[in-house]
């Protein structure tokens, strides 16, 4: 197991977070061994608790365990088993225990995160109670982003981190991360892409979504799922963005009148393309042609 000494520091929710969305407000490691006690003394007080009582804890944590094996505990999941490269996702105001098995103990490397965008994850559903427990292909990489982690907050006196809340991010984008067969999402990728290609070289005349479905061999309804998926947007709403950011690059570099933009890339009027300029870029095509020096 591993050598490295145990370490934890817990900070209260800073204003930053605010602004940032997201704060790491405590981290740590312990390694237990076999046949130690669990878990073990110097935390707060609110974070204490025994395998009889369990805990509800006031913010999102995720814990990692790198080497070894236990068990884990909710009123959602009842009890199970946990191996080595799991990650506990233990939510805010959700009883749970867990503690390393005694034949092999456990090494455990965990954060805690508040913020805006935590809570709404949580709100969402993204994060959900219900799975609590995350085995990792990546745990690897979830390992290191919580040593850097650890590196920071032993060695910055800071309040607030932003590169450690950075990473914090990408630790629990990884928890929540489902695993697929990396073949089926090298064909899924791929098909996306030609999908991305063939609407940017058809903007002014783009295909009907369903027909470039047809096309690219594939059902409707899959494809605008997984389209939206890899991409954030529905197809139409890709096609839109893709038409908008073309009347941008001809509003700013030419002398074409809005009538003639609108007509080239299929509005229904100039009035309709100002509009969704404007909802689009916070200013009027106007403003933008004038300003845009």
């Amino acid at each position: 197991m591993s050598v490295r000494p145990d370490f934890s520091r817990y900070l209260v929710e800073p204003p930053d977070s605010e602004a940032w969305g997201i704060a790491v407000t405590g981290c740590g490691r312990q390694t237990c061994k076999a046949g130690s006690s669990y878990p073990p003394a110097g935390h707060p007080s609110d974070h204490l608790f025994s395998w009889e009582s369990g805990r509800v804890l006031g913010a999102c944590q995720i814990v990692l365990i790198s080497e070894g094996r236990g068990l884990f505990e909710s009123r959602a999941t009842g009890l199970v088993e946990v191996e080595a490269g799991t990650a506990l996702v233990v939510l805010p105001g959700v009883w749970h225990r867990y503690a390393p098995d005694p034949k092999t103990g456990w090494t455990e490397h965990w954060i805690e995160l508040r913020g805006p965008s935590a809570r709404a994850l949580f709100k969402k559903g993204v994060l959900g109670s219900g799975r609590p427990l995350a085995p990792l292909e990546r745990a690897r990489e979830l390992e290191e982003l919580m040593e850097r982690i650890e590196s920071r907050m032993s060695a910055s006196a800071a309040a607030f981190d932003p590169e450690a809340a950075a990473l914090g991010l990408q630790a629990l984008a990884l928890v929540v991360e489902r695993p697929r067969d990396r073949t089926s999402e090298r064909a899924i990728t791929s098909l996306v892409a030609r999908a991305e290609q063939r609407l940017a070289d058809s903007v002014d005349m783009p295909p009907a979504i369903p027909g470039l479905a047809r096309e690219l061999g594939v059902a409707y309804s899959y494809f605008r799922r997984e389209f939206k998926r890899h991409t954030g947007l529905a197809p139409y709403q890709y096609v839109r963005r893709l038409r908008l950011e073309k009347a941008r690059r001809l509003i700013g570099g030419s002398s074409e009148s809005l009538q003639s933009i609108s007509e080239q890339l299929g509005f229904a009027s100039p009035f309709h393309l100002s509009s969704a300029f404007k909802k689009q870029y916070g200013q009027s095509p106007d403003h933008w042609r004038r300003h845009r020096g």
